[in-house]
C-alpha cells in the first residue's frame, strides 16, 4: 500500500484525486495540505505541510507553483518523494527540481495523462521523419479558468519535438505583428481559452497536399488523477532521481 500525501487537496483536480484513490487497492491518502481546510475529507488536512505527523510515503503536488518551495523543501528534508503535478511552473523551478532529484526522488511530467505522453512519443517520430518536408503547428485549448498560456503540455510537446530534429525550430507565439511569409524553421504555438474545456492539444505537420494530425482530447479530469497515482506507486520505492512519464511507460 502507498500512503500519500496530497498536496491540493482541496482543489479541482485534488478532489479528483482522492476519489479515485478511494477505489484503489494499492494507495492510500492519508493527508492533505491545502491552504483551504474547510472541504471535508476522509483524511486530515494541514494548512502547513509541515506540521503533517502522519507516516508517508510518497507526496502529490497538484497545487500551485506559489507552494513549490514549500512542499520540496518538506520532501528534501524527510527524504520523501515528489511527484510534482503542479502546471504553470517556471523555468527557474523546474530546472531546480533537477538538483532536488540529487537528494531525493521526483517525478515529474508537464502533463499526466498517458495518453498526451504517448502522443508525444508519436509527434516526435512524426517530426523526424518529415524533417524538411513538413510544417508543424500546435494548437491547444483549454477552459477559461486556466492561467498559464501556452500549456505546459503544448511547450512539452514543442520541445519534444524539437528534442527530435536535427534542426530545432524556433518557437512562435504570435504572428500579427509579422507581415511576412512563414519561415520553415519556426514552429507556431497556438492558445484557446474558453468553457470548460478540459485540455485539447493537437499537433499539425502540413506538407505539400497532404496534412497529418495527431491530437489528444481529454474528456474528464479523471485521466490526471489516474496518471499521478501511478507514478505515487511508481517512485514510492525510490531514493533519488529524476523520472518522467517516459520512464514509467518504458518501465511497464
Amino acid at each position: 500500500m502507498t500512503r500519500i500525501l496530497l498536496s491540493g487537496c482541496s482543489g479541482r483536480m485534488g478532489q479528483v484525486i482522492a476519489s479515485i484513490a478511494r477505489t484503489r487497492s494499492n494507495v492510500e491518502i492519508v493527508a492533505g495540505f491545502d491552504v483551504n481546510t474547510a472541504i471535508n475529507s476522509d483524511f486530515p488536512v494541514y494548512s502547513s505541510i509541515n506540521d503533517c505527523p502522519v507516516d508517508i510515503n510518497v507526496v502529490i503536488d497538484f497545487s500551485n507553483p506559489a507552494a513549490f518551495n514549500t512542499v520540496t523543501g518538506f520532501c528534501l528534508m524527510n527524504k520523501i518523494p515528489l511527484v510534482m503535478a503542479t502546471t504553470g511552473l517556471t523555468e527557474e523551478q523546474i530546472s531546480n527540481l533537477s538538483g532536488i532529484a540529487e537528494k531525493s526522488a521526483v517525478f515529474h511530467s508537464a502533463n499526466m495523462s498517458m495518453g498526451v505522453n504517448l502522443v508525444m512519443e508519436l509527434a516526435k517520430k512524426a517530426a523526424s521523419f518529415t524533417e524538411g518536408l513538413f510544417d508543424i503547428e500546435i494548437i491547444e485549448k483549454h477552459h477559461g479558468n486556466k492561467i498559464d498560456a501556452p500549456s505546459g503540455t503544448a511547450l512539452a510537446i514543442a520541445n519534444a519535438i524539437n528534442d527530435a530534429l536535427d534542426d530545432p525550430k524556433e518557437t512562435i507565439y504570435d504572428r500579427t505583428l509579422r507581415r511576412e511569409k512563414r519561415d520553415s524553421l519556426e514552429m507556431g504555438i497556438h492558445t484557446i481559452r474558453g468553457g470548460t474545456i478540459v485540455g485539447e492539444h493537437t499537433i499539425i505537420f502540413a506538407g505539400n497536399d497532404e496534412i497529418i494530425e495527431i491530437k489528444h482530447e481529454a474528456l474528464s479530469r479523471n485521466i490526471f488523477a489516474e496518471g499521478a497515482l501511478k507514478a505515487a506507486v511508481f517512485i514510492s520505492d525510490k531514493t533519488s532521481g529524476l523520472f518522467s512519464m517516459s520512464d514509467m511507460i518504458n518501465d511497464g
